[in-house]
């Protein structure tokens, strides 16, 4: 990692700071599993978070887990891995199996949503889960309950018409909301130079009467750093931020995309080099938080639970066909 942070003026112990790097480790292989599986043709769609993991880990482990909400995005494996979901949950989602914990088999992969881990279920239109957030913290200070309502969208979908309404009310309102913007430098296919006007999407901040802050998504303790800081203000009745994580996409918008297309072989490969479990890997090394046995010791952990969620997911059973309209219509006799 490019800059140097020291873990423990941050409050973290060493347990912390491997704890995050096992979660993005998780993330990833469990994201290359899942292209695997899609290829074989054993699962119909993949949307991946590779290279943000350190972005969506960073700002999770700077949450509380038990009181507040989180409203991802498709991409946000390391945020719902780290708020309860299971490597089992998301395998199960992926085959669309009737244990799917997310939708029960309905939706395609990334639409996450559990209850009682507080994730809030997403849509398939981009940056609705905006004035979801929103719509939480808003009914958070109404009640008076101390939590902090978290979002993440893509920087493309920072140039939509929800995110824009969702920032000035949250602002205008002084919310505790916190929206983190993953900006991977395309939305789908179109460049980051041809979707903002602006340097930086955290330059829109002041217009929503909020501040904005852009900060290394490569590196996860950065990313905590700042989202602590905003998490505290919104709890001190300050109201909302909006953070801006600088990150690379790994992969291709989805498993339907060839990013050939549009994309040049060296920013393809500029991405890989700056690649954010191997820098994390190396500040490990570097702080003597771990050594090479100790990485292979997680990376074999973390597999071994891969493996065990694959064999599950793949041999648990589809939704009945008379479980169609479950969860879709009132049953008989309830309110």
């Amino acid at each position: 990692m490019k800059e140097h942070i020291d873990y423990k003026a941050l409050g973290l112990t060493k347990e912390d700071v491997l704890a995050m790097y096992e979660t993005m480790l998780m993330a990833r292989r469990l994201d290359e599993r899942m292209w695997l599986l899609n290829r074989a043709g054993k699962i119909p769609f993949v949307i991946s978070c590779q290279g943000q993991e350190a972005a969506q880990v960073g700002a999770a482990f700077a949450l509380n887990q038990q009181k507040d909400y989180v409203a991802p995005y498709y991409r946000d494996l390391g945020v719902v891995l780290h708020f309860g979901m299971t490597a089992k949950d998301l395998m199960l989602s992926a085959f669309a199996k009737a244990e799917d914990p997310n939708s029960g088999g309905r939706q395609m992969p990334g639409h996450f949503g559990q209850k009682k881990n507080r994730i809030l279920s997403g849509s398939s239109p981009v940056t609705t889960q905006v004035p979801h957030a929103v719509g939480v913290a808003l009914a958070g200070k109404m009640n008076k309950e101390d939590f902090v309502s978290f979002v993440t969208l893509g920087e493309g979908s920072s140039n939509q018409g929800d995110f824009h309404e969702g920032a000035n009310f949250a602002g205008v309102h002084k919310l505790p909301v916190i929206i983190m913007v993953e900006n991977n430098q395309y939305a789908i296919s179109v460049p980051l130079d041809l979707q903002l006007a602006c340097e930086n999407v955290s330059d829109r901040a002041v217009g929503y009467g909020m501040p904005g802050v852009t900060v290394d998504g490569k590196n996860p303790l950065a990313v905590y750093q700042v989202v602590k800081e905003a998490a505290d203000r919104a709890r001190n009745g300050e109201g909302p931020s909006l953070i801006e994580t600088k990150t690379y996409r790994l992969t291709a918008h989805s498993s339907d995309d060839d990013q050939r297309q549009y994309r040049t072989k060296e920013d393809i490969e500029e991405g890989f080099i700056k690649d954010p479990i191997h820098l994390f890997e190396n500040y490990l090394r570097d702080e003597q938080l771990a050594t090479d046995e100790d990485l292979t010791a997680i990376n074999e952990r973390v597999m071994a639970e891969v493996n065990e969620a694959t064999e599950y997911a793949e041999a648990a059973p589809y939704a009945k066909a008379e479980d169609l309209y479950t969860y879709v219509y009132a049953e008989e006799g309830e309110a």
